[in-house]
């Protein structure tokens, strides 16, 4: 890590060691105020409204599930992409209904929400601390609780290093007692009262986190599950409907960049500017996403009005997930094989599902709802 890059130390400074071998950053506590300068608080404005509409959506849902599964899938499968996992919305949708078998990429997808659905419930009884964080952090990475990668870390880490050495780092978080300090700190961010805007407080907690990097893997994508959680606990959110990786995953260097931004010149504004439009602008492609596919069910369900099977119900299953196997039409709605069948043959012919092949040799027959799918993974809201 070069320190002739930390221009500014309002935010930590470099230190060196141990035995002068490297240099690595000490962070400054989260600060309890800032002052926002006028485009930090027009940011704010526009995040605010968003989020808002948002919220309203998400308290107008009776089956918020219908829609809280196919964001949540698109949201692990953006914040897994950040950090290199290769795979596409369908495998993941196919994925979560047969399992993910033995596929690392789909794994680490999987073991996202498993993490998510952990701590959403975890929030309704308990504070946001390091405790709950470690937890979710170990789901997230899928091992045991003894696993050395579940634990916070005791050793030196270093990030964007060519050669992978800390000397040629980009940046290397803070060590041993100071790392210490970091973790208390954020900690104590977490428990405390502030009087900063709450969308202001998410964005200091990522990047302290990320900063921090308390973990020897993982931190991106526990410290996006961060946001989250703490939106939902600071009720912001009623659902968990707000997924920013998909606009982080977009722009994955400029991401990297106001992080690093804060280290070195201390471009606060600028880091909250960036989080804050990543939140105005999925709080309304949540929005849009919302509207159009509860327009899609509906049109779906009066197209279905007299009929005499179960058609409705198979319905509500294809917008949880829009790919399909008889096998989970059986188990679900508790019909015959046969039956399962019918089911699926009666919206194969008005085109609402179609085949895709089996999955694998002597695979399971698969179908997807095409029209569901490609509104959930399509653009619906203009990039800014």
């Amino acid at each position: 890590m070069d320190p002739a890059r930390f221009a500014s130390s309002r935010f930590g400074a470099v230190e060196s060691g141990p035995g002068n071998a490297y240099s690595w950053f000490n962070p400054q506590p989260i600060p309890t105020a800032l002052e926002l300068d006028a485009q930090t608080l027009l940011a704010l404005s526009r995040a605010d409204e968003a989020l808002g509409r948002l919220a309203g959506v998400g308290q107008l849902l009776r089956e918020p599930r219908m829609l809280m599964r196919p964001y949540a899938w698109k949201e692990a499968l953006a914040s897994s992409r950040i950090e290199g996992t290769h795979a596409d919305l369908e495998e993941v949708f196919e994925a979560d209904r047969r399992g993910a078998g033995r596929d690392a990429d789909l794994m680490t997808v999987a073991n996202y929400i498993v993490a998510l659905d952990w701590g959403l419930q975890a929030i309704k009884t308990q504070p946001i601390n390091m405790a709950l964080i470690s937890t979710m952090h170990r789901l997230l990475l899928g091992v045991q609780p003894d696993s050395p990668l579940a634990a916070l870390r005791e050793r030196p880490v270093w990030l964007g290093s060519p050669t992978d050495r800390p000397e040629t780092a980009v940046y290397v978080p803070p060590i041993g007692d100071a790392l210490q300090r970091s973790l208390a700190d954020l900690e104590h961010s977490l428990a405390s009262e502030s009087l900063l805007p709450p969308l202001i407080r998410a964005a200091l907690l990522h990047y302290s986190f990320l900063t921090t990097h308390p973990f020897l893997d993982g931190n991106g994508r526990a410290g996006r599950l961060l946001v989250l959680l703490f939106l939902c606990a600071a009720g912001r959110l009623p659902e968990p409907l707000l997924y920013l990786s998909p606009y982080f995953e977009r722009r994955r260097r400029e991401y990297y960049d106001r992080l690093q931004a804060v280290r070195e010149r201390s471009e606060i504004q600028e880091w909250c500017q960036f989080f804050l439009t990543a939140v105005e602008h999925q709080a309304n492609d949540g929005v849009n996403r919302a509207r159009r596919l509860l327009e899609l069910r509906e049109r779906y369900r009066l197209e279905l009005l007299g009929a005499r099977n179960r058609s409705t119900e198979l319905v509500e299953m294809i917008f949880e997930n829009p790919v399909i196997t008889s096998a989970a039409v059986k188990e679900q709605l508790q019909v015959t094989t046969q039956g399962a069948h019918n089911l699926i043959r009666s919206l194969e012919n008005r085109g609402w599902l179609q085949p895709i092949g089996a999955a694998g040799r002597g695979g399971a027959h698969r179908w997807v709802a095409g029209e569901v799918l490609r509104t959930i993974s399509e653009d619906l809201v203009p990039e800014p």
